[in-house]
């Protein structure tokens, strides 16, 4: 198993940097739009449908992105005029963030399920925002993208290894067995931690130091969040990985479940206080 998740993660690696790094930006906008579209076929299962369905809510998914970005290249970055702060990009956005940091957390509370139409509507609100953010971030420069990529994975990996080491108390039990108050703490540090270090070592000041270190503990909160609203509507589901499309590591949700959280917000931030 360990060996299958290496040789996934080495060819994932060789296909996103190149990609991340030398794609033109419209190129890079329809890439990701057909990323997303196969997680929109996962999502799919998520809601207990099958093949030709799923596959048709993927392109589906895929075309209303392709679409975005063709009909208003200004807002991702694709021309010389970049404008990305257009009121339809704010208002996706600012869905995205009431879902997530409103609405989430009550969900994982009351455990909801996803079905039928809502469950379309809860589907489009998770993927459509993460394309838009992914492509919106590069603006900023493939580095600037990968390093907020590298703040949720630092978070994830930061919350293993510190609940492994410390993990008694359970975060979530019925929803992630697996998740405890010491990994959250861990992935709060962790993150804190290697922002700290971005902001020395590249000098960004972009705000405050506290206000920056709120910043980084509010998307590792965010990111947890995403992860465990994921482990929920799989549990639902009744399923243990979203798809097995990546060998090793479960489907594409399963790997971006902390950035459709994380990502709309950061883009968010971006946009209206940066």
């Amino acid at each position: 198993m360990l060996r299958t998740r290496v040789i996934t993660a080495l060819v994932l690696v060789a296909l996103l940097l190149p990609a991340l790094f030398y794609l033109p930006q419209s190129y890079w906008a329809l890439a990701v739009a057909a990323f997303i579209g196969v997680g929109a076929w996962e999502w799919g299962a998520l809601l207990g449908w099958r093949n030709p369905s799923r596959l048709i809510l993927g392109v589906a998914t895929a075309l209303i992105c392709a679409t975005l970005s063709w009909l208003d290249p200004e807002a991702i970055g694709a021309v010389s005029v970049v404008t990305p702060a257009k009121w339809w990009v704010l208002l996706i956005y600012g869905i995205a963030a009431g879902f997530w940091c409103l609405l989430v957390p009550l969900w994982l509370r009351k455990k909801w399920a996803i079905v039928g139409l809502g469950g379309l509507l809860v589907g489009a609100v998770v993927l459509i925002p993460t394309w838009l953010a992914m492509v919106q971030l590069r603006i900023l420069g493939p580095g600037a993208l990968l390093g907020i990529f590298a703040v949720v994975w630092m978070a994830d990996v930061a919350a293993y290894f510190s609940g492994k080491a410390f993990g008694k108390h359970k975060l979530a039990p019925s929803i992630s067995p697996g998740k405890t108050w010491e990994g959250a703490i861990g992935a709060g540090l962790g993150v804190i931690i290697y922002g700290l270090v971005l902001r020395q070592v590249f000098t960004i000041e972009l705000m405050p130091i506290a206000l920056w270190v709120i910043a980084l503990l509010a998307v590792a909160a965010v990111s947890i969040i995403g992860d465990l609203y994921e482990s929920l509507l799989k549990r639902k589901a009744g399923i243990k990985d979203s798809s097995n499309i990546l060998p090793g590591h479960g489907g594409v949700l399963d790997r971006i479940d902390s950035l459709t959280s994380t990502l709309p917000v950061v883009a968010l931030v971006w946009l209206l206080v940066v």
